[in-house]
């Protein structure tokens, strides 16, 4: 029984109890202060007449004081009762017939698909990638509300609860090729030992909040357990430890001796303030610079016009030397020799895997939290200037903000910058659609955890891309393209159809990274593809299928 109906049944009690209440009354007043007696059904009758305010001619009027103060108050509570089931139960009801109806089981003929159990940040991500290869999805909600919202907003959902037999039979689970349990860890446990016992056969990809709680996931029956928080704290404490140096850290390696790689462009770097082609990147580092991040939005190629700023990052390829030399350039020279230390902001699961990781390589680090813990050295507000100024702000050579409140990071850049200018402001999103703002706020590099995240599950699940930098902004993946097999890149013209650059193609073996507009696509090649999320999407969409009316 669901609210309205529990809701329709109580007040339809109360109401004929009140009427009977008032029917006995009504019938001993009439004997005893009017000397006209009448039958039960007769007062009855005059209650509901009053109640509804129909009228009660038969009987008025009423000569004794006691009657005309009883028949006063039946209107008073008639007229209460009456129009309390307006908003009480016609509303609702009213409302529930125009709104959107979610079905509660999936399609027949859906098959070979992907049962996402509740739809999360990283969740969208995921789907995003699964429309761009054309997977078949299917969202299981338990909260009627949410299931309406992602149902209005276009998304294949029902409303079902997964961690119920019944739920996972109506997502046609037998049926399809894999099971995402993304909510807090004991509910994915439940809904793994569910989808055993419904499909034992169907693989099951469980995301972990804590990863100290993998093992009770892998006990659960999961096959994969991903774990994306601890995988955005290492980037980001790598960010720091990288920059220490001019090393170039962690690039993506796509053949022998060339890499991508992803450069912010510090405060007090040289490059600061000059356009693309005055800094002379090309000439006097050798790299290739294919796009870049402008206050979050990406450009490829960015136009030589671009005005490099704090915050930039470029995204290059080239042989290792080259980028190193290129990091020289992108460092800022009083950041090269500065020993300030690193301001960890947030103590979950993201600020635990960062302070190890700058513990482990020897990173002099201060962590404050709201809760004081094991771990936090100052307590206090990451928005409260003098809880900022108790960690050393204002010495710090960075800070990582690892807060898993978009709009608090948010103030919390706007804060930090204000106390101290210089520091490189290095923080984490929960929501990538937030990323840019926080460019705007200041700071010098933000990753999102929904873009880790749903990296993570695309590589756990798609068998035909392979996602080679999931803790990165640009997204490079290795595929292939049988679109473009006879086409030339220039007949193509990948850039600017899908805002991707063509890094490498993997031939017989080898890794072929010397690409012109005259290179070739052959039969079998894996192409190497580098650009955001959208645009190595916009490429699969496109390319990713042999489409005979692309072909010259």
């Amino acid at each position: 029984m669901d609210t309205w109906q529990r809701r329709t049944l109580y007040y339809v009690v109360v109401l004929g109890g009140v009427m009977v209440g008032y029917a006995t009354v009504y019938d001993a007043g009439m004997s005893a202060f009017e000397g006209s007696p009448v039958t039960f059904l007769h007062a009855l009758q005059v209650v509901v007449e009053t109640f509804t305010t129909t009228g009660f001619g038969s009987d008025a009027p009423w000569t004794s004081p006691e009657m005309n103060v009883l028949v006063i108050v039946m209107d008073l509570t008639g007229v209460v009762l009456i129009f309390l089931a307006l908003p009480v139960l016609v509303f609702p009801l009213f409302e529930q017939a125009i709104s959107t109806t979610v079905p509660t089981s999936a399609s027949a003929d859906l098959d070979d698909h992907v049962v996402i159990c509740t739809l999360t940040p990283r969740g969208e991500t995921l789907v995003s990638e699964l429309d761009s290869w054309d997977v078949d999805h299917l969202i299981l909600e338990s909260d009627r509300e949410r299931a309406k919202d992602h149902y209005e907003e276009g998304y294949t959902v029902i409303h079902a609860d997964p961690e119920s037999v019944d739920g996972l039979e109506a997502a046609r689970l037998s049926s399809a090729r894999c099971l995402v349990a993304d909510a807090a860890d004991p509910v994915n446990t439940s809904v793994v030992l569910t989808a055993k016992e419904v499909a034992e056969d169907v693989r099951t990809v469980s995301v972990v909040d804590d990863p100290a709680r993998e093992q009770y996931h892998r006990l659960a029956g999961a096959d994969d357990v991903l774990s994306p928080r601890a995988l955005l704290g290492e980037s980001l404490a790598s960010k720091v430890t990288t920059g220490i140096s001019t090393e170039l850290g962690e690039a993506i390696e796509v053949g022998e001796d060339f890499e991508v790689a992803e450069l912010p462009i510090q405060r007090g770097s040289d490059l600061v303030g000059r356009t693309i082609a005055e800094s002379g990147v090309r000439e006097r580092a050798g790299v290739n610079i294919i796009g870049a991040w402008f206050g979050g939005e990406f450009e490829s190629p960015p136009s030589p016009a671009a005005t490099l700023d704090s915050g930039t990052v470029l995204l290059v390829t080239g042989r290792e030397t080259q980028l190193e030399r290129l990091k020289e350039l992108t460092t800022a020279d009083v950041r090269r020799f500065r020993r300030g230390r690193t301001v960890v902001v947030g103590h979950g699961e993201v600020g635990t895997t960062v302070a190890s990781a700058l513990s482990a390589a020897g990173v002099a680090h201060t962590v404050m939290d709201l809760d004081d813990d094991p771990g936090v050295d100052v307590v206090g507000d990451a928005t409260d200037p003098e809880a900022l100024s108790r960690a050393d702000i204002e010495d710090a050579r960075s800070v990582i903000l690892a807060i898993p409140d978009d709009t608090l990071t948010e103030f919390a850049i706007l804060v930090v910058r204000d106390l101290n200018p210089s520091v490189e402001i290095i923080a984490r999103a929960e929501r990538t659609e937030n990323v840019p703002k926080m460019y705007r706020a200041g700071a010098d590099y933000v990753l999102s955890l929904a873009t880790v995240s749903g990296r993570m599950l695309a590589s756990a699940i798609l068998e035909d891309e392979e996602v080679i930098s999931l803790d990165k902004q640009v997204e490079v993946i290795r595929t292939r393209a049988p679109g473009l097999v006879g086409r030339t890149l220039g007949e193509a013209d990948v850039r600017a159809r899908t805002g991707c650059t063509v890094v490498g193609v993997e031939r017989d073996g080898d890794v072929v990274t010397d690409l012109g507009p005259e290179f070739r696509v052959r039969e079998g090649d894996v192409l190497i593809i580098a650009g955001t999320d959208e645009g190595t999407n916009r490429f699969t969409q496109l390319l990713s299928y042999r489409d005979s009316r692309n072909r010259p």
